[in-house]
């Protein structure tokens, strides 16, 4: 969305993940304030009425984690929605490796790239992560780089658009007439969707882990946690 009521950020779970979590830098030092740091996080979920007490050692989910990966069921690979309720209460939304709501596929032409939008196919109508209220939808490419565009809906199509940063996109990754995509989307509907667009089919999870290790810095400090 163009401005989140709630901030958060999402996960990827690579091996070792239930020894500890690291939160992305960029989320905690907008969103932690200093009268926090040493409060635990309450994590919650839809699956449980459970609140879940976890403790951090500097942006590193630590005890309390493993407890709640184990009541969820999390395993490598799956994705994870902290969002941020207030007073360090997050509730927590896992995705599974088919984490994408909705894969189709849908051409690349001049005329898209010339006007600077892009209808989806009907088929996004049927996407849980995609809804009417959203104003705002990040791509990302194969190699996890995320461009920020535009979303709407047409009333006259009854279809989803993308526009103001489908055009830039299609320069930056050299797109050619003919192109065929394939759009995974992840999100809740509520947080910013993500879009990760290759040229042929590819797993979602793969993609992600490297978008969200350029995001947060370092591969290696997740792939530690």
């Amino acid at each position: 969305m163009e401005t989140p009521r709630e901030p958060h950020f999402f996960k990827p779970l690579l091996p070792g993940f239930q020894s500890g979590v690291a939160i992305p830098l960029d989320f905690y030092s907008k969103h932690i304030q200093e009268a926090e740091i040493n409060k635990p996080w309450k994590l919650r979920s839809d699956a449980s009425d459970q609140i879940w007490e976890v403790n951090r050692e500097g942006r590193t989910l630590t005890k309390g984690w493993k407890e709640f990966t184990e009541a969820h069921d999390l395993r490598i690979g799956d994705i994870v929605i902290f969002k941020h309720k207030g007073d360090m209460v997050f509730h927590v939304t896992p995705f599974s490796p088919s984490c994408c709501e909705i894969q189709y596929t849908h051409p690349f032409t001049p005329t898209n790239q010339k006007d600077d939008k892009m209808f989806l196919p009907v088929e996004a109508m049927r996407c849980g992560a995609l809804n009417q209220q959203c104003k705002e939808v990040k791509l990302v490419n194969k190699e996890g780089k995320s461009w920020t565009a535009r979303f709407g809906f047409s009333e006259s199509d009854g279809a989803y658009y993308i526009s103001r940063g489908w055009r830039k996109f299609c320069r930056d990754n050299r797109c050619t007439n003919g192109d065929l995509f394939v759009f995974n989307v992840v999100g809740d509907g509520t947080t910013t969707p993500l879009l990760c667009v290759c040229p042929e089919r590819k797993e979602c999870t793969e993609l992600l882990i490297k978008h969200f290790s350029r995001i947060d810095g370092s591969i290696a400090s997740t792939s530690r946690n």
